[in-house]
């Protein structure tokens, strides 16, 4: 029999049904995964006494014939989502040992749905990062490495040096491409589920805005997140945003639409579609692996029957310089809850403004900190217009490019994912943060846009790390990422991580 780490969601489901193996047969070899993992740092905080708990509560409602969707499937979560009477940290010294007294809608609705809990996942401190390096625990290590490196040398950003997952969710694509969990949680600002997807060949979907519930997410910029899930192929992350999905009473920005049967949509015919290629995302200097990548795709769904048109998103070029003023600003509002007082860290003072001031110095890191003074800065008095109402016009108008092009019979749009493969810990960003902040060009438009958009494996470079490919559809019509994303699985295949060089 397959190892059982090495199962898909849906694999897993039918072993369950069938009682090849039980709930607990399966928790207990992710636990034991989890255990040889370790120094990928993928886990911040494991859950095994609850996972067994849960994982034997499923074996109960199995043999009732009361399974549910995802009945038994162990799942790694992202230390964004607030888990009821679990630690919750969003990887912030900060929230030091806060423990919810309540559940996220997005993880309610995994468990309601039968799914098992192994443990908290890390990422950037509150969410912002493009590597995973900003967190307050070891950051996580990607598990795939280039050709013929050692592993061992270290960090550095040189040859043989360990890699970054991509951030903000980079221990939840870390934990999926290694198998320490079956499945993840993850959260896109700017392009936190699909980019780290793209560097680690896993699948990931940022659904549209609205789709799925923000309550009990720690809040990083709340025009612009939304959760969504990191899988081994589509068909898994199809079946786990169906979990995901639905309207919530208590996050007014969620829509109350009915939620598809997303699975039903892998493997549907794309023949007919009409695929739009971006001419503003061939950008100068791009690498032409990327550029090769991307005619790649275009390619396979042409031969599947789709029709290629180029189009033009002419807004393109400042998406990225009006994404870093409005997400800095709604951070520091969020952020600014952070005190000391009611939760979490806190540093005395001689009076409450001492004590907010060493709190907040000590509990938030280098990044965390230049966000809130970025965002402080272009809300305060003389900036507001010249800033922050300059980039929400533009916001508009990022908008109204992609519905003038959707109007024109375009189905769904094909980008690059990331302008390079994954790069060295430490290679990136640390004199110069805008260098980091260009691993977001071709994926904060969605988040601008408010759009569904999802990255797929497609590829690999020169050194042998996987590349991803994005497809950007229309406004709750996931259903059709999926059709062609499937498309783009099925002629380049899965990919899983070659060498299992931890543990």
């Amino acid at each position: 029999m397959t190892e059982l780490t090495q199962l898909t969601i849906a694999e897993a489901r039918d072993g369950l049904t069938n009682r090849t193996f039980s709930a607990t047969d399966l928790t207990k070899a992710y636990l034991a995964a989890m255990e040889a993992g370790r120094s990928l740092n993928a886990y911040v905080l494991e859950t095994p006494d609850k996972a067994l708990e849960m994982a034997a509560a499923s074996d109960a409602r199995i043999a009732k014939g009361e399974a549910g969707p995802l009945e038994g499937i162990p799942i790694g979560v992202k230390d964004l989502f607030c888990t009821k009477g679990t630690r919750t940290t969003a990887c912030s010294n900060i929230l030091g040992n806060f423990v919810p007294t309540y559940e996220s809608t997005v993880t309610a609705n995994l468990w309601r749905d039968g799914a098992v809990m192994l443990g908290k996942l890390n990422n950037d401190e509150f969410a912002m990062g493009s590597s995973n390096e900003t967190s307050c625990f070891p950051g996580p290590i990607n598990p795939w490495r280039r050709n013929g490196s050692n592993v061992g040398a270290g960090a550095g950003g040189i040859e043989g040096s360990y890699l970054v997952p991509g951030g903000s969710s980079g221990g939840s694509a870390a934990a999926v491409a290694a198998m320490l969990c079956a499945g993840a949680t993850a959260t896109d600002t700017g392009g936190s589920i699909r980019q780290p997807a793209a560097f680690t060949g896993t699948v990931g979907i940022k659904p549209t805005y609205g789709r799925v519930s923000r309550w009990g997410i720690v809040a990083f910029a709340s025009s612009l997140d939304q959760a969504g899930p990191i899988a081994r192929d589509v068909k898994d992350a199809a079946l786990m945003l169906a979990s995901f999905a639905g309207a919530d009473p208590k996050d007014t920005t969620c829509t109350d639409l009915a939620v598809p049967d997303y699975a039903a949509a892998v493997g549907r015919s794309v023949k007919g579609m009409t695929i739009g290629i971006p001419k503003e995302y061939r950008l100068d200097g791009m690498p032409a692996e990327i550029g090769r990548l991307w005619e790649e795709g275009a390619a396979i769904l042409k031969d599947a029957g789709a029709n290629l048109v180029e189009i033009s998103l002419p807004h393109t070029k400042y998406a990225l310089p009006a994404y870093y003023i409005v997400a800095p600003a709604e951070a520091s509002s969020n952020l600014a809850r952070y005190d000391g007082v009611r939760y979490g860290l806190r540093e005395p003072g001689r009076d409450i403004v001492d004590l907010y001031e060493k709190t907040r110095a000590k509990g938030f890191g280098k990044e965390v900190k230049r966000r809130i003074m970025i965002g402080t800065y272009v809300l305060s008095a003389g900036y507001y217009d010249a800033y922050y109402v300059r980039a929400q016009q533009l916001r508009t108008l990022i908008k109204r490019d992609f519905e003038e092009a959707y109007a024109k019979g375009v189905d769904a749009i094909l980008t690059p994912a990331t302008p390079s493969a994954a790069f060295g810990i430490g290679e990136k960003g640390s004199a110069d943060p805008v260098e980091m902040y260009l691993n977001d060009v071709f994926t904060v438009t969605v988040n601008m846009a408010g759009l569904p958009g999802i990255a797929v494996p497609a590829g690999r470079d020169a050194q042998g790390l996987p590349l991803g490919l994005q497809l950007i559809g229309r406004a709750f019509d996931e259903e059709t990422l999926f059709s062609v994303a499937a498309v783009i699985e099925r002629a380049k295949g899965r990919f899983p991580v070659t060498e299992r060089w931890w543990g």
